[in-house]
């Protein structure tokens, strides 16, 4: 089926493309399983979760999935800021097929 689909349209054109173009990178589906995970997470928690991120790449890990409405940033008025990001409606409908794929691992692992 997948092939059939890719031989009828052009490969940037489908729904797989778009959605790699969403969570391809060595970070972003990492970053949004924990966020599923966690539910609230913080920036500092995150960056210990992920141990080898640099500030940089999450930030703007971060900022890339806030711009593809997969996560919400909340930050709060205060001081010291308080910044929690957490899965959007549409991050939430996307973990169905992160966890399809964490179960696939499971399951094949050799």
């Amino acid at each position: 089926m997948f092939i059939n689909y890719i031989e009828n349209a052009n490969f940037e054109e489908t729904g797989f493309s778009y959605t790699m173009s969403l969570i391809s990178g060595k970070y972003k589906m990492v970053i949004l399983y924990c966020l599923m995970e966690f539910q609230v997470v913080r920036f500092n928690e995150l960056k210990r979760y992920l141990r080898t991120i640099s500030d940089k790449t999450l930030s703007t890990n971060l900022k890339e999935l806030e711009k593809d409405r997969l996560i919400v940033r909340t930050e709060y008025p205060q001081i010291p800021p308080k910044v929690e990001y957490s899965l959007s409606a549409r991050g939430q409908s996307l973990m169905k097929i992160l966890d399809q794929l964490c179960v696939w691992g499971e399951e094949n692992r050799e």
